[in-house]
């Protein structure tokens, strides 16, 4: 069996329609889930991602109005890095969020910056045979977009209680001392530990919840019983409606989720009218008037825009 790399990354953020702003108008993704917290419905779950709304690129948010920032330590992922195709992309996005008062920082390959709320996000030129899985937005050239994750980089106090794991559980192959990649069949992302600062981590806005990596949906079983009989005590498997998932912390205390390729997005919608209206699974319909009254109100942040 093979994961295939991450499937998506889950975030906290205190601002949804700020988060919607950042992700959509200024980074280019797609909005292509409107839904909730299934463990709290009365807070959003927002999705951004590619054009079709494909694992791989799906950066995902829970909104809590009025959280306090967090702040990552030793067992957080503190960076999210996505993918694009060239030098020349590193520059227009340089200027981009230049343009939007951010502060990069280019250093060689690589452009690092913070979302509005904090979180630490890079941007990697990148050859790879992956496809790439970009947004349309009226704004940043197709071959200019982002093309998905390339990987995520966390803290970790003890990297080597870590390694056994990694490799003999869940098949990450080492690239140095504190430095693995994922790699399927189709797809493929890195997992990197940082040496951890000494104020330990708070959860909160700005903050990574936790990353998930991708499963074929027949596979899905077998890497729960396959993390149980490592001793990592994994959850049963919760059907999201979306996907499967399977929820456990490794052993640097990185909240891991496995995930699986399907049913998707278009379960619901179709791929045309992604992310427009809020979509509840079955389970949570019964409750659409009473959250409809209390979440943040959202606009559509496609309305009357040209997409190319």
């Amino acid at each position: 069996m093979k994961l295939e790399g991450i499937h998506h990354v889950t975030a906290i953020t205190a601002d949804a329609p700020g988060n919607v702003d950042f992700y959509t108008r200024v980074l280019g993704l797609r909005l292509v889930k409107k839904t909730v917290n299934q463990d709290d419905p009365t807070v959003y779950h927002l999705f951004y991602a590619d054009e079709e709304g494909n694992a791989g690129s799906d950066l995902t948010f829970f909104e809590y109005p009025g959280l306090e920032r967090g702040r990552p330590g030793a067992g957080m992922v503190h960076t999210v890095v996505w993918r694009v195709g060239s030098e020349e992309a590193l520059g227009f996005w340089a200027d981009r969020l230049a343009a939007e008062g951010l502060e990069p920082e280019r250093d060689g390959d690589r452009l690092r910056f913070a979302d509005p709320e904090g979180m630490g996000l890079e941007i990697a030129a990148v050859e790879t045979n992956d496809e790439p899985l970009v947004a349309r937005h009226p704004e940043i050239p197709g071959e200019l977009a982002l093309q998905g994750f390339d990987g995520v980089r966390a803290y970790s106090a003890h990297p080597d209680a870590s390694r056994s794991f990694l490799e003999e559980t869940l098949g990450f192959s080492s690239r140095g001392a504190r430095d693995w990649e994922v790699r399927g069949d189709e797809r493929g992302s890195f997992y990197v530990y940082d040496e951890a600062p000494p104020r330990r981590g708070l959860g909160g806005a700005g903050t990574v919840h936790h990353v998930a990596w991708a499963s074929p949906l027949e596979e899905h079983e077998a890497w729960r019983q396959r993390v149980a009989a490592a001793g990592m005590r994994p959850t049963p498997v919760i059907d999201r409606f979306y996907f499967r998932s399977v929820y456990f912390r490794e052993p640097s205390g990185v909240l891991f989720e496995i995930a699986t390729l399907g049913p998707g997005f278009t379960a619901d919608e179709p791929l045309e009218t992604l992310g427009e209206a809020l979509s509840l699974p079955p389970a949570y319909e019964p409750l659409r008037e009473r959250l409809e009254g209390i979440l943040t109100p959202l606009p559509d942040p496609r309305a009357g825009r040209p997409v190319p």
